[in-house]
């Protein structure tokens, strides 16, 4: 390095600092005084947003491209303040937000949102550890272990799963249902491949991998699907039922074609509360079969898993037993914030194995001791998630949480009434849980248009679906603010959409 009062040069990468501009005992960091004005101000933002946010138009009403006319084409080159970022909030992103929490939000699944686990999320981001490994900041670690035990014994999972038996098992807080599928289907394949290499020495992985097949009901989630194509295998779609349930017979039938046709099942994957219609496959039937053939059975509960901390629910989840792995997404339905997919293994070491790269920079001295939970998901890095299910599970507390889903379901059936008592209608399938679904009766043409007439009054927000060709609408109920009045509410808007419809 060669340089002089004002310069400092590098001769190899010709990189000059002019010492001159810089002035070291200048904070460019906000300081704490002006972060309690701008949390504070945040915060009364929240709280007046969500306790108003039935006033607002629940659907965006914007173009695609609506924003950058509205900001700079450059970021400053000097600081805004704070105050004229919050007065932005409404300006630019608010005439773009779909108000998921709004009880006029019928559409998906709902996600989960409450006071706690916000306040929670604020926490983890203050605290903004990475939390790979034990040591790099236990109680991460430690908090979500004991959380999974929490959430396993509030649903009912058998011991097998839970931390605290002492066993093999545990549970891990996945980012979403789509990655905990993924990641049961790579620690099926790897247990397959060290099955079937102990019978044919001589066969390579790819050789193996070529003949795998998994599993999973035509009803299922389109990223079961993709979880295959990640895993680089086949995945056989099962016929459902008429109740859209796969059943254990019609499982089993695709697994001895296979078998026949010298591939090999490895892994199955059964859902509790499908997409379309929160239909539920019969695990009690499907997860004997798995056993029988040494097929790693999954159970996708995202949805209604959360349902099963009400006993009355538990029935439909007969077989549990039977599983080697069990998911849901307390994010949907049970209060607590995106993102928080709770996942429970039977025998993890398939995963830990199967995704260990143990450079020396992340090994520490208590390995072994705890759970290093980098070798049970797809990234390295980890937010403080167990946090949010801490606070939300403290204070609210399992009784609350319970009300919380029979009012939903109380909710739906409300709405379904409401549809049964006008013969322009019909339910289709059952009333599961938070949802209902129902249509026009006649060509699909009808309720197709009447969707597109009810999403673009903008008062409430739906989405379809489609079984068997037959097209229908989804009401789901989504918000923690919802009433009976809002079933009431919603339903003159659809009412007054087929009303306008059909007169045309």
């Amino acid at each position: 390095m060669s340089g002089n009062k004002d310069t400092v040069t590098n001769k190899d990468s010709k990189f000059t600092i002019n010492e001159d501009k810089l002035d070291t005992n200048v904070s460019i960091d906000m300081e704490a005084p002006e972060f309690r004005d701008f949390a504070k101000s945040m915060v009364d933002y929240i709280a007046e947003y969500l306790e108003n946010i039935r006033d607002r138009r629940v659907l965006a009403d914007v173009k695609p491209g609506y924003l950058r006319p509205l900001i700079p084409d450059t970021a400053p080159e000097k600081p805004d303040s704070w105050q004229d970022v919050m007065a932005d909030i409404e300006r630019v992103i608010m005439p773009g937000v779909t108000h998921w929490h709004s009880p006029k939000f019928h559409a998906y699944f709902p996600t989960a949102n409450s006071y706690p686990a916000i306040v929670a999320d604020m926490l983890s981001g203050a605290i903004a550890c990475i939390g790979f490994s034990w040591i790099a900041s236990p109680a991460c670690t430690e908090l979500e272990v004991v959380m999974l035990d929490w959430l396993g014994k509030m649903i009912g999972l058998p011991k097998e799963f839970l931390a605290c038996s002492g066993g093999k098992g545990g549970g891990v807080i996945q980012g979403t249902a789509s990655e905990a599928t993924l990641v049961g289907l790579l620690g099926a394949k790897a247990k397959k491949i060290q099955e079937v290499k102990k019978d044919h020495p001589d066969w390579t992985d790819d050789m193996i991998v070529s003949k795998l097949v998994g599993y999973n009901s035509s009803q299922a989630h389109s990223s079961v699907e993709r979880a295959g194509l990640l895993g680089g295998v086949k995945m056989r779609s099962v016929p459902s039922d008429d109740k859209n349930s796969m059943r254990g017979e019609a499982l089993e039938a695709a697994i001895k074609k296979d078998l026949e046709a010298g591939l090999i099942p490895f892994y199955a994957v059964v859902t509790l509360g499908t997409t379309n219609s929160c239909a539920f496959d019969r695990l009690d039937e499907c997860g004997p079969v798995g056993n029988k053939y040494n097929v790693w059975i999954h159970v996708d509960a995202a949805y209604a898993g959360s349902a099963f901390i009400c006993p009355e629910y538990r029935h439909l989840m007969k077989g549990i037993e039977t599983a080697d792995s069990f998911n849901f997404n307390p994010h949907k339905w049970l209060l607590v914030n995106f993102d928080c997919s709770a996942m429970w293994l039977k025998d993890p070491t398939w995963l830990v194995d199967a995704f260990n790269v143990d450079p020396l920079y992340l090994r520490h001295d208590m390995q072994g001791s705890a759970p290093d939970y980098r070798h049970w998901q797809i990234p390295l890095g980890r937010r403080f998630r167990a946090l949010k299910l801490w606070f939300v599970l403290r204070l609210y507390g399992v009784e609350n949480l319970q009300a919380h889903i029979r009012r939903h379901c109380k909710f739906a059936q409300e709405f379904a009434a409401l549809c049964r008592g006008d013969d322009r209608f019909e339910i289709v399938g059952d009333v599961n849980m938070g949802l209902v679904c129902f249509r026009l009766k006649g060509e699909n043409a009808l309720s197709e248009n009447l969707l597109k007439l009810i999403n673009g009054r903008g008062n409430i927000h739906m989405v379809p679906s489609k079984i068997r060709d037959v097209y229908f609408i989804r009401m789901a109920l989504c918000s923690r603010f919802t009433k009976s009045e809002d079933m009431v509410y919603s339903w003159n808007e659809v009412s007054a959409a087929a009303d306008e419809l059909l007169k045309k």
